[in-house]
């Protein structure tokens, strides 16, 4: 079978979805693998450096769609502008696209409807279940890691203030307040980041294990009201809230937010749209010049107002709805991403093809659509609602 890694064309997205390493493990396992030209470039991977590990450098990227039995990549399918020409049709009936596909947030949903009636078989890499045999597989931990620390970076990057405690001839400057919603793993290395630069940090999350791992950085936590069996769902993720808890929630917290100079938002409910906890009338509270990142918005965002893909400022405040922040640490991120995708290709291949039990745990949470049909849940959930 034939690997393609294309060129990703998000706007300012440098990672791609293999690493000179990765193309050796994968023509080790009996693959074929195609690299576009300059795929890697943004991430300061060379296409000398594929080529020497034994990629064919494809300089079309509608021909490395043409002969690829498999399709890796870091981004849903997109307009290629270059082209002229969405990059689901330059793919074809029976064709594999493993890639983070995000099939529950509504900005997605046409584009998985015509993967379907393409015939694409997709595998969404947001839903690779968080247990042990699957970590190495679990690409949305790794670039969580990087979102968490990048994403504070761009808040102290948009204040206009000092994030730490300033002492100088004329004073002193209080340090930044920082909340941190929802406290996964990127989460928790947002409050370490922030701490880092010396803001005082405080935690959100409806579950208690989560709350205490973010009181162990040194975060003070802000009860969210929420029951714990409410809360918590299979294998320790967040439930999906009812509106009553959900508005519970908010009301929980929105005396801290108008004291805070950043809110992160990465609060999330598996393969489902992310929960609104931050409402407009809430971030018409803060004080001006505040800043939010909001990096659950590839499954619709924690705050109502925040813009997809974009850096908007609403209400004095800056919201920050940028969806692809890992790229913003291109060689990092692609490191850990192409060993991700690596390790779940290989778990999927038998005798050099690609067979998919649907019985097992990581296909059902992966697939998306087979057949001619979506099959994945929290997508079909979405639209339904």
């Amino acid at each position: 079978m034939v690997v393609g890694i294309p060129r990703e064309i998000m706007h300012g997205e440098g990672r791609v979805s293999a690493i000179p390493d990765t193309v050796s493990k994968l023509k080790t396992d009996g693959y074929e693998v195609l690299v576009e030209k300059n795929a890697g470039t943004l991430a300061f991977f060379s296409d000398e450096q594929y080529a020497a590990a034994g990629a064919e450098i494809v300089s079309d990227a509608a021909e490395l769609y043409r002969r690829s039995d498999i399709i890796l990549k870091v981004k849903e399918p997109l307009f290629n502008e270059e082209k002229g020409v969405h990059e689901i049709d330059l793919m074809h009936d029976g064709q594999y696209l493993i890639t983070f596909i995000h099939p529950a947030s509504p900005v997605n949903h046409e584009m998985v409807k015509k993967m379907a009636a393409k015939g694409i078989i997709s595998l969404t890499l947001d839903g690779v279940p968080r247990i042990s045999r699957a970590q190495n597989l679990d690409a949305l931990t790794s670039m969580s890691t990087c979102a968490g620390y990048k994403g504070i970076l761009m808040a102290a990057n948009d204040l206009a203030k000092f994030i730490p405690q300033i002492f100088c001839a004329v004073g002193a400057i209080k340090p930044c307040n920082a909340l941190v919603i929802g406290t996964g793993v990127a989460g928790l290395q947002a409050i370490a980041t922030a701490k880092r630069l010396g803001a005082i940090t405080y935690a959100a999350d409806i579950r208690p294990a989560a709350a205490e791992q973010a009181m162990s950085l040194g975060a003070k936590i802000i009860d969210t009201g929420v029951s714990a069996e409410a809360a918590v769902g299979e294998g320790g993720y967040a439930n999906a809230l009812s509106e009553d808890w959900i508005l519970k929630e908010r009301e929980a917290l929105k005396d801290t937010v108008k004291d805070m100079d950043i809110i992160f938002c990465s609060a999330l409910v598996p393969s489902k749209l992310a929960p609104v906890i931050i409402t407009e009338e809430m971030v018409k509270s803060m004080k001006p010049g505040s800043v939010i990142v909001d990096i659950s918005i590839d499954q619709g965002g924690n705050c109502e107002i925040t813009v997809p893909g974009e850096t908007a400022v609403k209400h004095g405040v800056t919201i920050e709805g940028i969806k692809n922040i890992p790229g913003m640490l291109p060689t990092s991120s692609t490191w850990m991403f192409a060993n991700n995708i690596y390790n779940l290709v290989k778990y999927l291949t038998k005798d050099g093809k690609i067979v998919l039990d649907t019985s097992d745990e990581i296909v059902a949470g992966t697939l998306t659509t087979i057949g001619g049909r979506l099959v994945h849940k929290g997508a079909l959930e979405a639209m339904s609602k």
